[in-house]
């Protein structure tokens, strides 16, 4: 097995490392971004329709997010646990971590698309969905919902390509779905006059595509951690670690699904779908932060994981500095557009001047903590980096649980402008839970790298 690849992770020069290993995964995550974006800029110029059709598709946000989450709880938690095994030259424990990530992966995406197809109405009624937006709704998902083992398995098994240290590879897993996406949509929506179902079509079509591209390379000898048949059998020794570290990533990403439902029903109840459709536009451009901070963490995490699991606590504090420090970065000047472009943004979706109008109020008060994500990020993933289970947990818990979805529910009792409280509630829990973040991680970080340095003496 050649193993020059991870080598190198505990070799080569922190900043160059993190730049080969996180520029991939940031332009994954942009590209991603557009992945995810496209459907809805194409829906939002759809003659007439354009404005429903939007809300729609939005509405179905939280059944999309939760397949994501899914693939996360395996992928992220399975991920820097080979990385950790990789860093103690047990590669055979990591071959078997990935091949029981498979198993799981395979059995979740037969329990969610049963669930969406004889639930879905329900569903999207109770995440906000009115008599007008749920046809579309409805459009979107039962063709979505078909294709969730493509999406599993691209997402949930690219982590292991890009934790090895093939973060090209990682990135093209993403390009490859992306540009298929990029070119089928406007051909089923307004070429085959297919709408929302043809924008559905084009995903599912472009997420087949990249799981075969990660299925490929993780079964060939150019990788090295292989699939194999015979360890796909599950162990609890394996799969129980994995749950317990990916489930914090796993609530951060399932909870955006509950969230979505919370501002859907309260956005529905005082403001009607015009407040909804506003939402839809809020929450990609709250992706086009909170992505490109993931890539970020993506590339950072196999250093921090591998370093951590060798014994060098000097090149894992290091590669955190470095990664907070672009991190803050990123998330100040992305804050600073927002409040000054806010039109710029929302001009993407929508032509229609009454949702440009409301969506551009909005979206100024709903950014408004958003410079302190990166703090929250940063510090959040590198405690996943670190096997940390039960503080990351926590983490993920206090933003979404804990604090904004109370103040969803809250906040309008107390202020006479209800849609303007309801926004006002994610830029109250991204302050709180960013500084309850970094102090935690700054009172934990030394005490986990110093206890580990000590464990590791002879």
């Amino acid at each position: 097995m050649d193993q020059g690849t991870t080598n190198k992770l505990g070799t080569q020069s922190i900043g160059k490392l993190l730049a080969e290993l996180a520029i991939p995964s940031i332009t994954a995550q942009i590209i991603n971004m557009l992945y995810n974006m496209v459907d809805r800029i194409y829906i939002g110029h759809m003659p007439q329709v354009g404005t429903l059709a939007l809300t729609g598709v939005g509405i179905c946000f939280p059944i999309i997010t939760l397949i994501s989450a899914f693939c996360s709880l395996i992928g992220t938690g399975g991920a820097p646990q080979a990385a950790i095994r990789m860093g103690e030259k047990n590669y055979k424990a990591a071959e078997r971590i990935l091949s029981n990530c498979v198993t799981i992966l395979l059995i979740l995406s037969v329990v969610l698309t049963a669930l969406f197809l004889l639930s879905g109405r329900q569903l999207l009624l109770l995440f906000g969905a009115s008599a007008k937006t749920l046809p579309y709704a409805l459009d979107y998902m039962n063709i979505y919902v078909l294709g969730t083992v493509f999406v599993m398995i691209s997402l949930g098994l690219n982590s292991f390509i890009s934790t090895q240290g093939f973060a090209r590879t990682s990135m093209l897993t993403v390009v490859i779905g992306a540009v298929i996406n990029i070119v089928l949509d406007p051909v089923f929506i307004f070429v085959f006059d297919m709408g929302v179902r043809g924008a559905a079509l084009a995903t599912i079509l472009s997420q087949c595509v990249s799981s075969i591209w990660v299925l490929r390379f993780l079964t060939k000898k150019k990788t090295v951690l292989r699939i194999r048949l015979r360890e796909m059998r599950l162990e609890k020794r394996y799969v129980l670690p994995v749950l317990a570290l990916g489930l914090s990533p796993f609530i951060m990403e399932s909870t955006e699904s509950l969230l979505s439902i919370c501002f859907n029903a309260s956005l529905q109840k005082y403001g009607g779908d015009l407040a909804v459709g506003s939402m839809t536009i809020l929450t990609s451009s709250m992706q086009i932060l909170s992505l490109p901070l993931n890539g970020l963490t993506q590339g950072a995490q196999p250093i921090i994981s591998y370093n951590y699991g060798a014994g060098r606590t000097d090149r894992v504090r290091k590669a955190f500095r470095l990664l907070f420090l672009c991190a803050v970065s990123f998330s100040g000047l992305y804050w600073a557009l927002n409040m000054l472009f806010p039109t710029l943004f929302v001009s993407l979706f929508s032509n229609t001047p009454k949702l440009k109008d409301m969506a551009s109020w909005a979206l100024r008060i709903y950014m408004a903590g958003c410079f302190i994500n990166g703090v929250q990020t940063g510090c959040q993933r590198t405690f996943v980096a670190l096997g940390q289970a039960k503080i990351s947990l926590f983490l993920a818990l206090l933003r979404k649980i804990i604090l904004l979805i109370p103040m969803i529910c809250v906040f309008p009792l107390f202020f006479q402008d209800k849609v303007f409280a309801v926004f006002l509630a994610e830029p109250v829990a991204d302050l709180l839970a960013g500084c309850t973040t970094f102090t935690m991680f700054m009172l934990s970080f030394n005490k986990i790298l110093n206890k580990t340095k000590a464990s590791q003496k002879p």
